[in-house]
């Protein structure tokens, strides 16, 4: 059986769960949050801790890869109403900026019109120095996804590196006609 599925999750003392059907909710003090879990697992809610199983019935070798997967989900979850997440991006390139808008963000990237990014619903973004954008929420799922839709608006090119990237990443450069290395 998996090592992660087989895990207690402790639940801290400001958060709330319940279960109904395949459906996990979690309250927390930044919002409340719904986890959709995969048939063939259950939760079991102790004092202070929930907890994976496979349910009666069930042939173990088929929820046994699933276990993992809703263990992590509700440790997601449980993380995500106590503290958020968040990703990085930063634009790169000359006159590359960005400013917020009542929706979400609007960019300035090179084309021949800005580019206006609505953000989803639960998911808040920020701009700092015209060229960091931060992106936030309670679902770990969303704040990867939009992070992800708003890299692929401009992905970094390998010959000058302009382009939005996740801060700290790193793009492989390549040489350009003549064969010289750039720096």
């Amino acid at each position: 059986m998996s090592r992660i599925g087989n895990r207690k999750l402790t639940i801290p003392t400001d958060v709330t769960l319940g279960v109904l059907d395949q459906s996990v909710t979690i309250k927390g003090k930044k919002g409340e949050l719904i986890v959709k879990l995969p048939r063939s697992v259950a939760v079991k809610l102790g004092d202070g801790f929930v907890e994976t199983v496979c349910p009666k019935g069930v042939d173990e070798k088929i929820a046994s890869p699933f276990l993992g997967l809703a263990n992590s989900l509700i440790n997601n979850g449980i993380q995500g109403v106590t503290t958020g997440f968040t990703k990085k991006l930063e634009l790169v390139g000359v006159g590359y900026r960005a400013k917020k808008t009542d929706k979400g963000i609007s960019m300035t990237l090179g084309f021949s019109h800005p580019v206006d990014f609505d953000a989803p619903v639960g998911i808040t973004i920020d701009v700092e120095e015209n060229t960091k954008v931060t992106v936030s929420g309670i679902d770990k799922q969303l704040v990867g996804l939009t992070s992800a839709k708003l890299r692929k608006i401009k992905k970094p090119e390998p010959y000058k590196g302009k382009g939005i990237r996740y801060l700290g990443e790193a793009v492989r450069r390549k040489p350009g006609k003549a064969g010289k290395v750039q720096k």
